[in-house]
């Protein structure tokens, strides 16, 4: 993935700094928006004000009253249509049983909010935000984004299959990942610690992306999108779902998008660079394949992603406005799975899994420093296979406990990182690596009574560089009313440095970045339809990675000296009625600050407030939607403020204008905002400009489906 950066003095600027939550930060908590612009506020006020009017209304135009859940019991509330999750336990609970704080995007909300990538749902989520350098998302979560990380702290998995690389450790969320989003089923977002279930990098959360399966599209499904930029795509899609036999899904997606045209950067503004313009830099293509078969006990899962970005920036000494420097990322794997219940109730699951990710950049490299053609293009590469080995048990004893034990080993085959000039041929490394990690893990759900719930899990992961890690989590799940959810929840996770920092470590080991969190969920019913719910969270961090220079040396290493606190708060109040409405007003409140209490965490906005809403404007035949996202003032690496910025969507969604046929219209940045994005130390740039309005319509016809 991007970005194996060279340590040879020949090349110090594509040195990719870490610069790890150089998060030093004393910033003052506070849960007002600062200096945030007057405007900004009137606005997102009016929207708050608008929304909850929107919400209130459906409770009142209904034909009967909702029954009250204050009137229900424990057994009667359980039994209304919840959310589930999969990936908070491995195996499938109530939302509200499930030892962690989860949202939930389901297929409908990706549809109707008109949602393109990954990326775009979960900055949908409270509580979240994403970054986008004009080539790769970064997903930010309870405070923390460094451009510098890859997002490595975020476990990212397909129904439950690791797809995180294993050189960055990074997770993908934009056009380069590899689901094309119109497969999803689901998203299960998963905060908190999750390392007693998943080992690494389920550091500050997991994302579980949970896939369609043959019984969804029954037929053959045919969507063509047109976009602003110069944007198309195409996917083409067959499910089937016998009455005996196997159930079939397969997929095929191309996008094309020649990008923003219009990027200026007044840090190239120069005759000698086309006055700041990079033209043709910003192009976009890729391609997916998928296929999923369930027979029985048996599932089998395939999939191939691939993708090209142009690199518009000049990152990493790139020549500008050259329009070779690009990037190619590729990720394919394989998933078997096996899964039995015995007549004993004990339940069984096997899985094998093989990936195969690599990564291609092309850089224009100007060594002379004249500025003058011919110019030299440097190759920049990693590859990494590897076999995924997972087996647990899990099973009922005397009604009140559900044991879980597992095992899982990761065989890293090929973990490899080369970088050299093409012509002339100068190679500055080659670092092949190969690694094993076994592991093993137990839980215990244990209902003490109908309404008391305590989980507990405990991983051991064992790693040759810094030896093994045991991390517990614990939770406290509490329903004192049928309208009423509480949980405490207590857990440790930790971060592995990744392939590519081991290969820039200095003279000491490097060892993993641990994590202890705190937090306490409050979820209430105010009716049958409509809910508020409340997190506090207290983050410690030690060991955090980061990048600095070597005095002796001159060179970049990596090394663990960075600690860090976070505190935070968020809200939700969220209604959802069978009429069709849908609406959400979210309030996340945080501060990070590192053990030394220094300088201002880079990247870390104290306040996202967010607003989201679905009205059927024509009841089941036509829907509009609006999405409100503000991101408060944040640090960049080079210590300077950028502003803070209010964005907005809406979609017009019309699931069946005839037989088959479905259309929306959307707009993304519907008051035309201009807004900047941090990014990392291997740019000229601090902080880069994002796409103004944009629109689309989205075409999806579907032939032979039982309608």
């Amino acid at each position: 993935m991007n970005r194996s950066a060279q340590s040879k003095s020949a090349h110090p600027c594509k040195e990719i700094s870490a610069q790890k939550k150089n998060a030093s930060a004393h910033v003052r908590f506070s849960l007002g928006f600062g200096k945030a612009p007057v405007r900004t506020l009137r606005r997102f006020a009016t929207f708050a004000v608008a929304l909850l009017a929107l919400i209130a209304t459906p409770a009142l135009s209904q034909d009967a009253p909702p029954p009250d859940v204050m009137k229900l019991s424990i057994e009667q509330l359980m039994n209304v249509d919840v959310d589930t999750v999969y990936g908070a336990s491995k195996f499938e609970q109530r939302t509200s049983q499930a030892p962690a704080y989860v949202t939930i995007i389901t297929a409908d909300e990706i549809r109707k909010y008109g949602y393109r990538t990954l990326a775009e749902v979960l900055r949908s989520v409270p509580g979240l935000f994403v970054d986008y350098d004009r080539n790769y998302s970064y997903l930010g979560i309870r405070g923390f984004s460094n451009p510098g990380d890859y997002s490595a702290e975020v476990l990212l998995l397909i129904d439950g299959h690791r797809v995180n690389d294993n050189v960055y450790d990074s997770p993908m969320f934009g056009t380069e990942f590899m689901l094309d989003v119109g497969l999803i089923q689901r998203v299960e977002v998963i905060r908190g610690p999750a390392s007693s279930l998943y080992g690494a990098n389920a550091f500050f959360g997991v994302v579980n992306i949970i896939t369609k399966r043959g019984r969804d599209m029954k037929g053959t499904q045919v969507t063509a999108e047109a976009g602003s930029l110069g944007t198309y795509k195409g996917r083409v899609s067959y499910g089937y779902d016998p009455l005996h036999g196997p159930e079939m899904l397969f997929s095929a997606s191309y996008y094309v998008s020649h990008g923003n045209q219009d990027l200026f950067f007044p840090q190239y503004n120069s005759p000698a660079t086309n006055n700041g313009v990079f033209v043709d830099g910003d192009r976009d293509r890729y391609y997916n394949l998928f296929s999923s078969v369930q027979y029985r006990d048996f599932s089998f899962q395939a999939a191939y992603g691939w993708r090209l970005k142009g690199i518009p920036t000049g990152s990493f000494g790139a020549v500008f406005n050259d329009d070779r420097s690009q990037t190619v990322d590729w990720h394919s794997y394989f998933d078997i799975k096996y899964q039995h219940t015995f007549a004993s109730d004990l339940q069984f699951l096997a899985r094998v899994a093989y990936d195969r990710v690599g990564y291609d950049g092309t850089y224009v490299s100007d060594y002379s420093g004249t500025g003058i053609p011919p110019f030299t293009l440097n190759s920049d590469r990693t590859r990494g296979d590897w076999w995924d080995l997972e087996m647990d048990v899990s099973k009922d004893f005397w009604d009140k406990h559900r044991i879980t034990l597992g095992t899982e080993t990761r065989f890293n085959l090929k973990q490899d990182q080369i970088n050299n000039d093409i012509s002339p041929y100068r190679l500055y490394f080659n670092d092949p690596r190969s690694s094993t990690i076994p592991s093993v893990y137990a839980q215990d759900e244990y209902s003490i009574r109908k309404n008391v719930i305590v989980s507990a899990g405990l991983r051991y992961d064992h790693y040759d560089t810094f030896g093994g890690s045991v991390n517990p989590r614990v939770a406290f799940i509490y329903s004192p009313w049928a309208k009423t959810n509480l949980k405490m929840i207590y857990g440790q996770a930790f971060r592995s440095p990744s392939a590519y920092e081991l290969r820039l470590v200095g003279n000491s080991a490097l060892g993993a970045e641990k994590i202890k969190t705190s937090e306490v969920n409050v979820e209430q019913h105010l009716s049958e339809h409509f809910w508020l719910d409340g997190s506090a969270f207290y983050n410690i961090m030690d060991g955090l990675i980061v990048q600095k220079t070597n005095s002796v040396t001159g060179q970049s290493e990596f090394d663990n000296i960075v600690g860090a606190h976070t505190k935070g708060l968020s809200f939700v109040l969220a209604g959802k009625w069978p009429s069709g409405w849908e609406g959400r007003l979210a309030y996340t409140a945080q501060e990070s600050r590192n053990t030394s209490g220094a300088d201002p965490v880079n990247n870390a906005p104290k306040q996202l407030p967010k607003i989201n809403l679905i009205a059927p404007v024509v009841p089941r035949k036509l829907f509009a939607s609006f999405e409100g996202q503000y991101v408060s003032r944040r640090r960049t690496f080079q210590n300077t403020d950028i502003g803070g910025y209010f964005v907005s969507n809406a979609t017009l969604y019309t699931p069946d204008i005839v037989h088959g046929l479905t259309l929306s219209l959307s707009a993304y940045n519907l008051f035309d905002r201009r807004y900047l994005n941090p990014v990392g130390p291997g740019l000229l740039q601090d902080a880069i400009p994002q796409d103004g309005r944009t629109l689309r319509i989205k075409l999806s016809y579907v032939l032979g489906r039982e309608h």
